[in-house]
């Protein structure tokens, strides 16, 4: 059941549940089947109530005689269309759903490698977003943002500083890769430093065996390239058929990284060392591969600006699977259909009885 249910419609609820071969698509409506129970004691409280006032204002005979035409079976049956008549309304309301065929779903998307430089620099507190954000949280909320854009692309997540390992193998289940996303920390690799080179082979690493040619890397750092041979991986990228987008994260006047144990880290001289954004290394990758650079700066249109004008515009869908999934059955339809004879008939039955007919 998708949306939350009122905890008055919570015993049909469990009924309707416990049939296989039914599902509520609105369970939230099923609260109004409680008029049910009012109507019908509002129905007997009426009908009580005036054969006391009959009763009161007029004798056993002359009663006998003012009730000689009306028929108790025909003031019942009335009642039960209306009721019958609103609990269609209300299942329909509820969107019942009964009955399922198999169908067979293909998903089509191009894989997508999302490579997260995690080195002390990204902890750098200068991007510009609500409030104060670490280079790193900034670039973890824009994956998020993207996670939520994909519709049946494959994605995978690569942790990098001073090496890299794949953190979440390419992947349908994004629920999964947000798991992992969430673990991501400077923490998580002891080798210092940022080896762009490393992270984009362990990205093209992750393509092995995927079966499809429409694969880019999305690299997010602070551009500081340490290993100085980011431009030779990026050929090798070019030449396996793979564009890499890259996103620049931080200011060029560059900021101080903050130390393990407060203040901000020194180098042997004593001097504050500064983490400054390489935007020119991050513009010839992307040049060398055919992707394409954007500058990190407020809001989430960085990584949609590259998802969808830049890796959808560019690199073609693909099969890149198939599941079956069960289709479930509208019945509304058929409710409404009920509501309408129920209520159309009532008005149509007389409460008095046909000459011939037998006092019940």
């Amino acid at each position: 059941m998708r949306s939350r249910t009122h905890w008055l419609a919570l015993p049909l609820l469990l009924v309707l549940t416990g049939c296989q071969d039914v599902r509520v698509g609105s369970p939230s409506s099923l609260w109004l089947l409680w008029l049910v129970p009012l109507m019908v004691a509002f129905y007997v409280f009426t009908f009580r109530t005036s054969t006391l006032l009959l009763r009161r204002f007029a004798s056993p005979e002359l009663l006998a005689r003012l009730t000689t035409g009306v028929s108790r079976p025909r003031q019942v049956l009335k009642a039960i269309l209306v009721l019958l008549g609103l609990v269609a309304v209300v299942l329909a309301l509820a969107e019942l759903k009964y009955g399922f065929t198999w169908e067979e779903v293909t998903r089509e998307g191009v894989d997508i490698v999302v490579a997260l430089d995690v080195s002390d620099s990204m902890l750098v507190e200068d991007a510009e977003s609500a409030g104060r954000l670490s280079r790193l949280e900034r670039a973890k909320r824009e994956i998020a943002d993207l996670l939520d854009l994909l519709q049946g692309d494959r994605i995978g997540l690569v942790a990098f500083a001073g090496t890299a390992f794949l953190e979440c193998p390419l992947t349908l289940d994004y629920g999964a890769a947000t798991i992992f996303l969430d673990t991501l920390d400077t923490d998580l690799i002891p080798v210092k430093g940022t080896d762009l080179a490393e992270a984009i082979q362990v990205s093209l690493r992750a393509f092995e065996g995927s079966g499809s040619s429409s694969q880019a890397i999305i690299l997010i750092t602070d551009g500081e390239d340490h290993g100085g041979q980011a431009l030779e991986a990026a050929q090798q990228a070019k030449l396996a058929g793979v564009r890499i987008f890259t996103i620049g994260i931080g200011r060029d006047e560059g900021a101080p990284i903050p130390g393990r144990g407060g203040g901000f880290r020194k180098d042997r001289r004593g001097d504050i060392v500064l983490s400054r954004l390489d935007e020119p290394t991050l513009q010839k990758i992307a040049l060398e591969t055919g992707g394409r650079y954007v500058r990190s700066v407020t809001g989430d249109v960085d990584l949609e600006q590259i998802y969808s004008q830049g890796i959808k515009a560019v690199l073609e869908d693909q099969e890149l699977g198939s599941k079956r999934r069960q289709r479930w059955e509208e019945r509304f339809q058929w409710l409404v259909g009920l509501a309408l004879v129920c209520l159309m008939l009532e008005p149509l039955i007389s409460p008095r009885r046909r000459r011939g007919e037998s006092r019940v």
